[in-house]
């Protein structure tokens, strides 16, 4: 089974990339040492898919009888509150979990992202596993340790940096997704192209149809590669003091549309698309990026499909939720801007009129680009 080791101020953790990993995950589990209890939380709709099979690996893999109980939340991104954490505590707590409880996140990037919370503040701290079920759980989300939920200023501002013990990635999970959530999590995987990775840039721009297509190598490489390279930008900058920066490429912006739509237009790497786009005439317009550069990002972003309209939303909207975002500084917006494929730079202080105008453009702009 592939697997890739990643360097945390917690300890070291594995993430295990293949197919089949699901039915292993057992025996992964009980290599981490005894446990009074495993606890799973989770969506219905991801238990619906995943839960049974999951609890039968569990229990193949103890070592002595523990209870195994699952714990069901809603995973919508609208509530993913502090209102949430309260809920999975408490239940922790009627559970009788204690501090040598092992916490298992099985789903996408907003489960991962609560359940981790709970499990950093649940006791101080409990053993935390990442069995993540979406595509950008699997390529970025459930990896580096940040964990956090939204407040109604924005998104993800009250978390902790809590790496887990375990992530199991397992290719076979996405085969039940919804077309739509499949191809939000590639743009994710479009973003670790084009900021650090000219050779998967190439791969997506060749292999695009076989990756919608869910074609199982293509899968296995490309998630294989964008694991590594997160792995690699966390180990050098695990709590996001320098280089760690560059993963938010496309979240600036992105982020502030999820909150101002409140949670329900975008999803996450919708989001994140248009936030890709918009970095990326940023950066064409200070002279950055050279065009024709700037025209194949902008290419392979749209061919992942379409995305919901800007209708409705206009740039004085964003501002302010702009400036409360957790990478601002003094009120600054501080962008990740592209310099050439496969770098970009961070903490980047843009003119305002450059962002508004780019904003109300971008639609128009985006579309020329991309035909």
């Amino acid at each position: 089974m592939p697997t890739i080791r990643i360097h945390s101020s917690g300890g070291a953790y594995n993430v295990q990339c293949a197919s089949g990993g699901l039915a292993q995950a057992g025996a992964g589990v009980a290599r981490l040492g005894e446990t009074t209890g495993i606890y799973v939380l989770s969506s219905p709709r991801v238990w619906e898919h995943w839960g049974g099979q999951l609890l039968r690996a569990l229990g193949k893999g103890k070592r002595k009888r523990v209870p195994v109980r699952a714990m069901l939340f809603d995973d919508s991104e609208a509530a993913k509150d502090l209102a949430t954490i309260e809920q999975i505590t408490r239940q922790l707590v009627l559970a009788g979990a204690d501090r040598k409880a092992t916490i298992v996140a099985l789903g996408g990037g907003v489960v991962g992202d609560v359940v981790g919370f709970a499990a950093a503040s649940y006791l101080r701290g409990v053993r935390l596993v990442h069995v993540p079920t979406t595509l950008v759980a699997q390529v970025d989300s459930s990896i580096g340790g940040k964990t956090g939920v939204n407040l109604p200023e924005g998104k993800n501002l009250v978390g902790a940096f809590y790496p887990p013990k375990l992530v199991i990635a397992d290719p076979k999970v996405l085969l039940t997704l919804p077309h739509r959530e499949y191809r939000s999590g590639l743009y994710e995987v479009v973003k670790y192209g084009i900021i650090a990775d000219p050779q998967l840039f190439a791969f997506l721009e060749r292999h695009m149809l076989a990756l919608l297509r869910r074609d199982a190598k293509a899968l296995e490489w490309v998630t294989t590669r964008c694991v590594r390279i997160k792995a690699d930008v966390v180990a050098r900058d695990e709590r996001e003091g320098g280089l760690r920066h560059i993963l938010n490429f496309g979240h600036t912006l992105g982020h502030a549309l999820e909150a101002a739509t409140r949670y329900r237009r975008f999803l996450h790497g919708e989001a994140i698309a248009w936030g890709m786009l918009a970095a990326t005439l940023f950066g064409l317009a200070t002279g950055r990026l050279r065009e024709g550069e700037a025209m194949r990002m902008m290419r392979l972003v749209g061919s992942v499909g379409p995305v919901p309209s800007l209708a409705g939303i206009r740039a004085a909207q964003l501002r302010p939720i702009l400036a409360g975002d957790k990478k601002a500084r003094g009120g600054r917006v501080l962008w990740v801007l592209p310099r050439r494929l496969g770098k970009v730079e961070w903490g980047i202080d843009l003119p305002w009129t450059l962002v508004s105008r780019t904003f109300a453009e971008l639609p128009s702009l985006a579309a020329t680009a991309q035909t």
